[in-house]
């Protein structure tokens, strides 16, 4: 018998991937291609119960098996490129992924091919359903109230889908309408005019989102599918399309001022937005509560996620970095590939000062690293105060790793498969614990874990409202949201374990809450928090200055920060700054050296080749 971790019942908690193989589309070289309907009749399928399950397919393109490019955590992009990761593994393992990692990057690179792929397969799949339930609609099998749900699902995922696109290789990328998914097998959608224009798909995109907005339930408590996207989840794509679209980049990405938008319709839903269960959108008690399966899936926090299970060997529902892809070698009984590593960078940048604020102007980089790889192996200064969120994000040796050991440097081999390769730290924030593991099949997967993967959550938004009221003009009021946000990461830290029970112990360090103005004992290292004060926010340089912190600390290996670098228009400068830290340590970045034209990813050269002249490599990488 297995155990379950949560409850599978398709009324009641949506599982996305539950369907996934109802329908089977054949492969193809080049996506923009419309796909035969597979091995199950249309005819079949033009009834309530199959455009229930197309739709359900349709939330199915979340997952991805692609591990190391396709699939919706993006730690690739927003991660490694960025240089809050490094790729971890072996130099040699994953050569595409290695020549990545160090910016020797080219049009041809297959990770590029698999985003692509797996967009166009998401914008596809849509295109479908919304095909499918028109074809149900015009034969009369199934319910005006099923038609209009499925049609703004669909809508949202077309939205979502082409966003998530433009986001990787900027907005110049085909739009594929329903028209054109109908058009023929083969609809060659262009990426550029008559004239060889670039064709800029912010307003098709913002469309499809703005539809699923104001005809999607506001929560699915009527009927318990908990997993669906609801308005507020689209309200909130909306607001970060927008976002993106106001900002600068380096002028290639037809980008205009949209920030007032931004700032109102966040506005509307800090009034108004709830979660599929209905709960007023809040932060999480703590920050660790959102990485701790079984507590972060409904705190009012999550604004859309990505739903995992555990459910006997199944790991394509329970493990979105892919299987063991980001467990470490040995250390959590059945064995990982030790990919996600994060950075010395990443690291270091967590130190505070004796306010417990991070160190604006780079000077983290002049510490030694919390971490020191000595000849005995990783050991960590424990001493050293920073900021709590470290130990929540970070695997570091001397300090608990959940419930399983405490990485000592005697066990370095089996939590590390090279530290001269990925360096001496382990990715944490979303594996599991041991206890989540229970009594589980030894064949699931060292990665899987029943916590959600938060795409957007409520931390995000507000960090998104502050940053809307610094580029409109009123860089005091952000102060409050910047610091609602830090506030909360003081409400917890990680306490000292006994290396033998890896029960709470006591200890000599100390969490430093400085929010509070209470000194807490028995922590795991020693921590200090504070808040932004005023006088940071009297300006304009100063307040983004403290908001692009927050960001990094707060969301720190989700998957953002490439893609907020980009969009700032600063990712040269910080990445040119990492290379130069992090080859101290790794010497596979002394010839690195980044581009100022890549703020947006190359389209795959092989599309192009397959488009035979109707797509255009964007301005970038031409």
């Amino acid at each position: 018998m297995y155990k379950r971790f949560k409850t599978i019942h398709m009324k009641r908690i949506f599982l996305y991937a539950a369907i996934a193989g109802t329908i089977t589309l054949s492969a193809c070289s080049d996506f923009l291609e419309v796909e035969p309907v597979g091995s199950i009749g249309v005819s079949s399928l033009l009834d309530q119960n199959g455009i229930e399950q197309v739709t359900n397919g349709m939330y199915a393109t979340l997952y991805n098996n692609d591990n190391f490019a396709g699939n919706l955590t993006n730690y690739q992009y927003g991660d490694v490129l960025a240089g809050d990761a490094n790729k971890g593994s072996t130099f040699n393992d994953q050569s595409s992924f290695t020549n990545f990692e160090v910016y020797q990057i080219t049009t041809d690179n297959s990770y590029f091919n698999s985003k692509w792929s797996n967009v166009y397969q998401g914008v596809h799949r849509s295109n479908y359903v919304i095909d499918m339930a028109n074809q149900a609609k015009a034969a009369g099998s199934i319910s005006d109230e099923l038609y209009n749900r499925v049609i703004a699902e669909a809508h949202f995922f077309r939205g979502f889908w082409h966003f998530e696109g433009i986001r990787v290789f900027g907005a110049a990328i085909p739009y594929v309408s329903q028209e054109d998914y109908l058009a023929s097998v083969s609809p060659q959608v262009s990426n550029v005019d008559e004239s060889g224009n670039y064709i800029y798909i912010w307003d098709k995109t913002l469309a499809d989102l703005e539809y699923a907005y104001n005809n999607l339930p506001s929560n699915w408590t009527a009927t318990g599918d908990y997993g669906r996207v609801n308005k507020w989840a689209a309200a909130a794509y909306i607001a970060k399309l927008k976002m993106y679209w106001s900002s600068p980049y380096n002028g290639t990405n037809a980008t205009s001022n949209k920030w007032e938008e931004v700032k109102s319709m966040i506005e509307t839903i800090m009034a108004n937005g709830e979660d599929a269960k209905g709960q007023k959108y809040r932060l999480a008690d703590t920050y660790e509560t959102l990485v701790l399966a079984g507590e972060s899936d409904w705190t009012g926090e999550s604004v859309f996620d990505i739903q995992n299970t555990i459910v006997s060997t199944q790991t394509v529902t329970n493990a979105i970095y892919g299987s063991s892809h980001i467990a470490p070698p040995g250390a959590l009984s059945q064995g990982g590939w030790g990919f996600y590593q994060p950075s010395y960078n990443m690291a270091n940048a967590h130190i505070v000062d004796a306010n417990g604020l991070p160190y604006l102007n780079g000077e983290y980089r002049d510490f030694p690293t919390v971490t020191q790889l000595t000849a005995n192996g990783p050991v960590t200064d424990l001493t050293r105060y920073t900021d709590p969120r470290l130990d929540v994000s970070v695997g570091r040796f001397d300090v608990p790793y959940y419930d399983w050991a405490i990485p000592t440097a005697l066990s370095t081999g089996s939590w590390i498969r090279d530290t001269g390769n990925g360096g001496v730290y382990v990715n944490k924030k979303y594996m599991p614990r041991k206890r989540d593991k229970g009594s589980l099949s030894s064949s699931t997967s060292a990665g899987s874990s029943a916590k959600n993967t938060h795409l957007i959550r409520y931390a995000d938004v507000l960090l998104w409202y502050a940053e809307a009221l610094i580029e409109t003009g009123n860089p005091g009021a952000a102060l409050e949201y910047v610091n609602m946000v830090r506030a909360r990461a003081a409400k917890g830290y990680i306490k000292a374990a006994d290396p033998a029970t890896m029960e709470e112990t006591t200890s000599s360090y100390v969490f430093e809450d400085l929010v509070n103005g209470t000194t807490k004992a028995n922590a795991a290292a020693n921590y200090r928090l504070g808040l932004w004060p005023a006088s940071q926010f009297a300006t304009k340089e100063g307040a983004t200055a403290a908001l692009r912190y927050e960001r990094r600390m707060e969301l720190g290996l989700e998957g953002h920060r490439w893609f907020d670098l980009c969009r700032w228009g600063v990712v040269y400068d910080e990445v040119t700054d990492y290379i130069a830290y992090e080859k101290q340590y790794l010497p596979k970045f002394q010839r690195s050296v980044y581009d100022k034209a890549w703020v947006t990813l190359p389209i795959p050269y092989n599309q192009i080749l397959v488009m035979q002249g109707a797509l255009v490599q964007n301005e970038n990488w031409k």
